[in-house]
């Protein structure tokens, strides 16, 4: 298979996966006091939202360079 089908296969699973689960969370731990060696920390959670359109625009994008490197090989 040629390189534009195995990108265009990657692009289609990330448009999937985003459409599947279109939300995560991250943490972040800081430091807010540090005296000699004690040190209290804050956890802090981040939630990131990835588009719904973005996620299908990627999954048309790896569909239609699936389809032109099938085409290509032929």
């Amino acid at each position: 298979m040629k390189p534009t089908t195995w990108f265009g296969m990657l692009l289609a699973l990330l448009g999937i996966f985003g459409l599947a689960i279109p939300t995560f969370t991250t943490s972040h731990h800081k430091d807010v006091v540090k005296l000699g060696n004690l040190r209290i920390q804050s956890t802090e959670q981040y939630t990131h939202v990835v588009p719904t359109a973005l996620c299908g625009g990627v999954l048309a994008l790896g569909v239609i360079l699936m389809s032109v490197g099938r085409y290509r090989s032929r």
